[in-house]
């Protein structure tokens, strides 16, 4: 038996060869991985010893040549094949071992689109793509945590065609994602990333429970490793809504740099948030906006939960905690709650992927865009436009409130008051119904508006929701601007004392 060995990443791959060779098989293999197998004492052929011809042209041609492909491609099953492989001289590989050149290692290192042009892999992904086709008679091994279960499986006789499948079908991944990688890039960098395709992949990192009814499947696919690298479920099983609750209480709870931002999400929309001295004072606080909504809910902790604020936490049913981390005494009180799912990123703080695109399943495709990112200083360098300037505090909440604003789903309105959210209308047809629908909430649950901060994610067309601002005690108000009504709406803050401030940038959420 013959294996071909041609890796990019070595690691692994000297005890995989000398686990092959104490198995009897010989091994063939290139340049680099040739040498570094060579210099572990194992006994290796040169791949132009195969091929009857020499690497040329810096390497770019090494494996590209019938004596590798029809070892490869030949079917020991078919009796012309076996005729016609003794009549060439075409020996048998009977597993090929490849990772491809480190493309997305040099892209993240260098602009220099010379060498970037050299680490694209041409003989890698022929060889992985003509093993994978003759997965019957041919393994092939792409992924070096695969390396002792294939020698485990070639000693104890277990490479039936179901292992053979399943390692087919991990080189076909492998190649596909491989070409995506590259394609997304040339888009990148000479279509502005938006080419005539755009491909979109992802690795799996779990299972989900179930999807977002209990009756379809689910699975969470992440870029990057993101959520290999910076999370760890401590407790639970997650589902496919918990996921979607969760990425919407993390992008919130985040905006705030190393504050004390707690936020609350029930069915993917902000009830609660708060910054205060403490997380524990920011839990209270962010609770009382809708402590109804909250039951069920999931918390975004910016920062680790003491068994303080778990205790406090533990007092009603919720159905995630995500956190920079947990203290071990914190996780203990949990114990007992069998519904309840944590997560923790295992830092100080939360932590974004900050993904540079995002898109939205459509019927029959996806549409694809930028990301929104709210900058720190759209706040900071809004154009106060009446007549009365916002206090510090005012500032604080304008800050919350825009935020809040910004990552919940549009039509929507948002009052802060002394850094925790007292009221929010999400998700309505029109932007008077959910300034309205806030204030009503807010007075069910028995929270004072006066002197709030309002924000709105888009521009105000009419003065109405001044009035009604001014009418529930609004103290400052910040929204885009880019009415053709927004001097009625100017006129209306002057005429009501209220500070109102434009930013320019709108930042709808569908």
């Amino acid at each position: 038996m013959r294996a071909l060995i041609s890796v990019s990443d070595k690691s692994g791959v000297v005890e995989f060869a000398q686990g092959l060779e104490r198995l009897g098989w010989d091994i063939i293999s290139t340049g680099g991985t040739y040498k570094v197998l060579s210099e572990a004492g194992i006994k290796v052929i040169e791949i132009d010893e195969v091929t009857k011809f020499p690497e040329c042209f810096e390497g770019r041609v090494k494996t590209l040549n019938p004596f590798v492909h029809g070892g490869i491609l030949y079917k020991r099953d078919n009796e012309a094949h076996i005729a016609q492989a003794k009549e060439l001289g075409v020996e048998g590989i009977d597993l090929v071992c490849v990772n491809l050149y480190p493309f997305k290692e040099t892209i993240n290192r260098t602009d220099n689109f010379d060498e970037i042009i050299e680490n694209i892999d041409i003989g890698g992904p022929t060889m992985v793509r003509s093993s994978a086709k003759n997965f019957n008679d041919v393994l092939i091994v792409t992924n070096t945590a695969d390396y002792s279960r294939v020698l485990d499986v070639i000693e104890n006789g277990g490479d039936g065609l179901e292992f053979r499948r399943e390692l087919m079908i991990k080189a076909f991944e492998h190649t596909a994602s491989y070409d995506a990688m590259i394609a997304n890039y040339m888009n990148k960098r000479f279509n502005s990333g938006f080419g005539e395709y755009q491909f979109i992949t992802g690795k799996k990192a779990f299972q989900t429970r179930y999807g977002e009814n209990p009756h379809q499947d689910g699975a969470l696919y992440e870029f990057e490793d993101h959520f290999t690298n910076n999370f760890k479920q401590i407790k639970g099983e997650a589902s496919f809504n918990n996921l979607t609750d969760v990425n919407g209480a993390l992008k919130i709870a985040s905006s705030f740099g190393d504050e004390n931002a707690v936020c609350i999400v029930k069915h993917g929309n902000p009830c609660g948030f708060a910054i205060k001295d403490t997380l524990l004072d920011s839990y209270v606080e962010a609770l009382k906006c809708d402590p109804i909504s909250a039951f069920g809910g999931v918390v975004a902790v910016n920062g680790v939960v003491t068994k303080e604020l778990a205790e406090k936490m533990n007092e009603i049913f919720l159905e995630v905690i995500i956190a920079g981390d947990f203290e071990d005494n914190a996780i203990k009180v949990f114990e007992k709650k069998k519904r309840i799912k944590l997560f923790a990123q295992g830092s100080k703080k939360l932590v974004l992927a900050k993904d540079s695109h995002d898109f939205k399943h459509i019927d029959g495709g996806f549409v694809y865009q930028n990301s929104d990112c709210i900058c720190d200083n759209e706040v900071k360098n809004a154009h106060l436009k009446s007549k009365k300037e916002a206090s510090s505090q005012e500032i604080k909440d304008l800050e919350i409130a825009w935020k809040v604003a910004g990552l919940t789903k549009s039509n929507c309105v948002v009052y802060v008051k002394n850094s925790a959210m007292v009221a929010v209308g999400m998700g309505m047809t029109s932007r008077v119904d959910a300034a309205q629908c806030a204030l009503k909430k807010a007075k069910e649950m028995g929270l004072d508006v006066t002197g709030s901060a309002m924000a709105s994610e888009a521009f105000f067309p009419f003065r109405d929701s001044i009035d009604a601002a001014a009418e529930a005690g609004v103290s400052a108000i910040i929204e885009p601007g880019g009415s053709i009504r927004d001097n009625e709406v100017i006129d209306a803050s002057n005429e009501h004392g209220i500070s109102l401030y434009f930013t320019t940038v709108r930042h709808f959420l569908h």
